[in-house]
């Protein structure tokens, strides 16, 4: 089995967005624009919030894509247009299909609102295939217990399987095209070889600690993402004499090789389809959170 080497790294910026929450994003960046299908990454925090200081995203519109939301610490709730609630609590995701449109917004509970507390998670944009882009829009909601974790054999890295598979766990949540989504967390001297598809792009995300990642175990150190070279294996490893423990994100995925037209919250494969999502979410075609939503 051809293990994977480490092509490139580039470190993460620091930006505002939605509100004005602040996220550490490897890409989009002017370095790295995406790693075909993945879109972009934002990890949310993390940040203490004090009692009313909570921030998050008001109502805005999305198409052609899914959002990944996973949340460590904190709270979110999460409407929309189509009268849809829920709360995503600390180690749960939800995977919506954004498909033909809708109008959602992301914010903090009442809880962390009035009371504040730490914040920290992830938001993934993950491009749809053309032919899955105008679909009804979906969501995939799983609890904290609901995700499945893989264990290595020296029992030093453990694995939330959150799309994917990885050591033989299966995920519960299920994808339009081939997806590997993992949160490990590794203690010292953890090594885990994972079995990736070579027709597969495949990224390691560090944020937190230091990892040593691929054939040569090339050192990635947190805040910076690693793009992964072709193979079918792939090595996670931490020195033996590191403090703590280091937690990243593989992600991997197939290529979809098509045309990508992004503007702002719409993502479809020509400009004159970014066209027609501006005119139907400015005509009200995607809907609008109700009063009682908001």
């Amino acid at each position: 089995m051809t293990q994977r080497s480490v092509e490139k790294t580039v470190t993460a910026h620091r930006q505002a967005e939605g509100g004005g929450f602040v996220v550490r994003r490897p890409f989009p960046t002017q370095g790295l624009d995406m790693v075909d299908p993945f879109l972009m990454i934002d990890e949310m925090g993390p940040v203490e919030y004090g009692p009313g200081q909570a921030i998050g995203a008001p109502a805005h519109p999305h198409r052609g894509f899914e959002t990944i939301t996973y949340i460590l610490d904190g709270e979110v709730e999460h409407k929309d247009s189509a009268g849809h609630s829920g709360v995503i609590l600390p180690g749960g995701v939800q995977w919506m299909t954004a498909g033909s449109g809708v109008v959602h917004s992301e914010m903090p509970t009442a809880r962390m609102m009035e009371q504040g507390g730490r914040m920290h998670g992830f938001q993934i944009w993950l491009n749809l295939p053309a032919k899955d882009k105008m679909t009804p829009p979906r969501y995939q909601e799983r609890r904290s217990e609901e995700i499945p974790t893989a264990l290595s054999s020296d029992g030093l890295a453990s694995g939330r399987i959150i799309a994917g598979k990885a050591l033989g766990v299966e995920a519960v949540i299920s994808t339009h095209s081939p997806i590997h989504m993992h949160h490990w967390t590794l203690k010292a001297g953890a090594r885990v070889d994972l079995e990736l598809d070579a027709g597969l792009s495949a990224l390691v995300y560090v944020f937190e600690g230091a990892a040593q990642v691929g054939a040569a175990l090339e050192p990635i150190f947190e805040g910076q993402v690693a793009m992964m070279g072709p193979g079918e294996g792939l090595t996670l490893a931490t020195p033996e004499h590191v403090q703590g423990s280091t937690q990243l994100l593989v992600l991997a995925g197939k290529p979809l090789a098509e045309p990508v037209s992004r503007y702002g919250p719409f993502v479809m494969n020509h400009p004159h389809e970014i066209h027609e999502a501006i005119a139907d979410f400015q005509s009200g075609k995607m809907g609008r959170i109700a009063a009682e939503l908001a």
